[in-house]
């Protein structure tokens, strides 16, 4: 099937018991046994619920893997990851992550003995001198949040292919319509899938997918013992998003492009960090559709910061992104806070940086709204 096709009909297309067209809701906590220790499919939803197993199924169709898992945030995914490691394994990290990230490798993984070194990915060269004896994996956003770095996904592949390392790709910018990072040689693909996945924010849920059935017995075990799991209502609600993804992929591509265009051309923008301003075009061709929803830019000050911000009418002044809504934020006091802010500012995630993910509302209104500063 087609990617159109697929986000439709993959996974689990309906009900075959009923003939009912959506996946129902399957809201129980446990399922009957015929015999004591012969459970069926299914024996309790920590360990799997048939909503939930569509939405697993559906996911890692569209990713081209082996198997997904889907979690109650795409914190939750991530740390669930973090937990295939143990203490005195190091693992190298894009010195450009969301800072939740940042923060759950930082001051949770690290004080358990999980070491760290982060890098700029978009340096070949610097990833693999960042590589130790009991480095174990690697960890990359591309884009990366905010300053949309673009790495190139097949070369790391080939780094931690040669080193015996796993490669993690947290792909919740591009989505895997513009994406597919299992097939560009990715271990293990994330989703903050409460943002483009689902679509309209309306819920709170994590994915991963892997490769190879060895992952995908590991970190089902960690998945179970742990049990960050998504409950079967936002599995439901997830899979429904997922039905009009190409859709509004087409359209948040197609605003934020022209939206880029235009920040450029202010006087009071100083820089745009927007993918298709990338001059490695070839790494573009390689791995993305297109360029995604998503623009940083900065301003002349944080007078006009402020004005741009007390007079929004329709974007709204927000943490998240990916939803049809237009969402704003200023990531060195919102979503990457908790960056150290000698990090911050050396990376350029300035007072005056702001991050704006595109919404699907009509072009003319959103770029109406930023002129009101």
């Amino acid at each position: 099937m087609k990617f159109n096709t697929l986000v439709i009909h993959g996974g689990i297309d309906g009900d075959a018991t009923t003939g009912a067209v959506t996946v129902p809701i399957y809201q129980t906590s446990t399922y009957s046994q015929p015999a004591v220790g012969q459970p069926r499919e299914y024996e309790y939803s920590r360990t799997g619920n048939p909503t939930r197993f569509a939405l697993e199924k559906l996911i890692s169709d569209l990713e081209g893997g082996f198997r997904g898992f889907a979690f109650s945030s795409g914190m939750a995914a991530t740390s669930t990851v973090m937990m295939l490691f143990k203490q005195d394994d190091h693992i190298i990290i894009g010195d450009d992550v969301y800072g939740g990230t940042f923060r759950v490798v930082d001051k949770v993984f690290n004080n358990l003995g999980i070491t760290y070194t982060a890098v700029d990915t978009t340096n070949i060269d610097g990833i693999e001198a960042a590589i130790k004896e009991n480095t174990k994996a690697i960890f990359i956003e591309t884009p990366t949040n905010p300053l949309m770095k673009l790495t190139d996904i097949k070369r790391v592949s080939e780094i931690t292919k040669r080193n015996n390392l796993l490669l993690i790709v947290d792909n919740t910018f591009m989505t895997p319509y513009l994406q597919r990072p299992i097939e560009l040689g990715a271990d293990i693909v994330l989703h903050s899938a409460t943002k483009y996945l689902g679509g309209h924010s309306d819920l709170v849920a994590g994915v991963a997918v892997v490769n190879s059935e060895e992952l995908a017995n590991r970190l089902h075990f960690v998945q179970n013992a742990v049990g960050a799991i998504l409950g079967p209502q936002d599995s439901w609600l997830l899979i429904k998003g997922i039905k009009t993804l190409p859709l509004r992929m087409e359209r948040h591509c197609q605003n934020a492009a022209k939206i880029a265009e235009w920040l450029k051309a202010q006087s009071w923008v100083t820089k745009v960090y927007y993918p298709g301003f990338d001059d490695r075009s070839e790494v573009l061709k390689e791995q993305m559709k297109d360029f995604g929803g998503m623009i940083s830019f900065e301003v002349e000050s944080e007078d006009i910061l402020i004005k741009i911000m007390s007079n929004l009418k329709i974007i709204t002044l927000a943490e998240s992104l990916g939803g049809v809504e237009s969402l704003i934020s200023v990531p060195a006091k919102m979503t990457h806070a908790s960056i150290p802010l000698e990090t911050r500012e050396r990376l350029g995630i300035t007072n005056t940086l702001i991050r704006l993910s595109v919404g699907v509302e009509d072009l003319e209104d959103i770029i109406a709204d930023l002129m009101h500063y």
